[in-house]
């Protein structure tokens, strides 16, 4: 029997992970709306997904900084697919300054992108994701269970977004909302590229080896799987994991890991 394919809603997806998910769902036949600033991008990943997978792909050029930017794109969404099946709340930008130093600019843009976008995607897409007992989903992160340093307004942001979802969650527990918190661990990607430091610029390097790191393909795999799957948490490499357990029950030595760790960074912060 023939079923209807899921629409589904992806932001930041001109690259990493957003775009690995976009073509993971485009495999397994589903409808997508990508969003991200860089719309010549998106529209080459579109056609590129098309002519492969014989799916639809919408393109909307989207920064979800802007509320009404996010209303559109939901908006554009439901005209062209009457429906919402899964959003995947990916974009997001992350940062490295120590706090003392930086101009409070970086951590207000952090803010805007990495909670504000999905506050505002989310709230328009909830009607529909209720109606199709939906799925919406957060990519956070292992600042979002133990501050980074050098990453103040990073892991703010995803603490903040790890709030926000568990108590969505819970006001619809018993309406068939599902709601999955993922935190995928260290990801080769450009995030790190982008980052800004403490005037608020773009890096431009990575200051970690990302040879090293979850390919976002693989991530994108898992992710989509735990999507089906309805679960309530992905914890995706064993260094996450590992860190989530930690700063349940060694909540200080933990503390001195991360510092040690963060000392090996390429031009470290801390020494």
């Amino acid at each position: 029997m023939n079923t209807v394919p899921k629409t589904v809603i992806i932001t930041g997806a001109s690259s990493g992970i957003g775009k690995a998910c976009a073509e993971e769902y485009a495999k397994r036949g589903a409808n997508l709306v990508l969003a991200a600033r860089q719309y010549l991008v998106l529209c080459e990943i579109a056609q590129n997904l098309e002519v492969q997978f014989g799916i639809n792909v919408l393109p909307v050029q989207c920064d979800v900084s802007k509320e009404e930017e996010c209303k559109h794109l939901i908006q554009q969404a439901v005209s062209i697919f009457k429906t919402i099946d899964v959003l995947v709340n990916n974009a997001g930008i992350s940062m490295r300054a120590l706090f003392n130093d930086l101009d409070l600019v970086v951590l207000k843009k952090l803010i805007d992108v990495n909670f504000w976008g999905m506050v505002y995607c989310t709230k328009y897409a909830l009607p529909e994701l209720l109606k199709s007992n939906g799925s919406v989903v957060g990519i956070s992160s292992g600042a979002a269970y133990h501050g980074f340093p050098g990453r103040t307004g990073y892991s703010a942001s995803k603490f903040a977004l790890n709030g926000f979802l568990e108590a969505l969650r819970i006001e619809n527990l018993k309406i068939g909302l599902h709601v999955l918190v993922a935190v995928p661990g260290f990801t080769a990607s450009n995030i790190r590229y982008t980052a800004l430091v403490k005037d608020g610029t773009q890096q431009g390097d990575t200051s970690m080896d990302e040879g090293k790191m979850m390919k976002p393909e693989r991530v994108a795999q898992l992710l989509v799987e735990a999507i089906n799957k309805r679960k309530r948490t992905l914890v995706i490499t064993n260094q996450a994991k590992l860190m989530v357990l930690l700063d349940k029950i060694m909540p200080a030595w933990l503390d001195k890991l991360l510092y040690r760790h963060f000392t090996k960074e390429k031009d470290p912060l801390i020494v």
